[in-house]
């Protein structure tokens, strides 16, 4: 398994489909919505695995000295192995790279776990997304 950003036009449609398949579409949101509109100007990186995208993230400057990681999704048939972990660290280690000093994320409930293994810890309560999966603001000081 190899994490790195995508490469090719292949690589980037399954990496957003990846993203709609694990973050939107259980939710019944359409095609189209797993962009957000400052994907260009985000760091991208993914798990892949025998040329199938089995994970997916990206984290973008939310001010300064602050990352903020977004859109983590993991293949369902390869969750359990390490990958969102692989994940983030790559995500983390090219945050300090960049002299950030912290990431935050907005953590969906079943999430918080995950995120707290990694050292984030729970800022506040924030919002409920599609009025049924509530987010945790998390942060880590690097």
């Amino acid at each position: 398994m190899e994490i790195r950003s995508p490469e090719n036009p292949e690589e980037w449609e399954a990496y957003f489909q990846l993203r709609f398949t694990v973050l939107r579409e259980p939710w019944n949101q359409p095609a189209g919505s797993e962009h957000l509109a400052d994907d260009s100007e985000a760091i991208h990186v993914m798990a892949i695995e025998n040329k199938q995208v089995i994970g997916a993230a990206r984290m973008h400057q939310s001010k300064a000295g602050q990352g903020q990681v977004r859109c983590v999704a993991v293949d369902e048939a390869h969750q359990g192995r390490g990958i969102g972990k692989l994940l983030m660290q790559n995500l983390e280690q090219q945050a300090k790279a960049l002299y950030w000093k912290e990431i935050i994320l907005e953590a969906r409930e079943n999430a918080v776990p995950f995120y707290q293994s990694l050292g984030y810890r729970i800022e506040k309560e924030s919002y409920l997304l599609f009025g049924s999966i509530q987010h945790f603001t998390m942060k880590k000081k690097l």
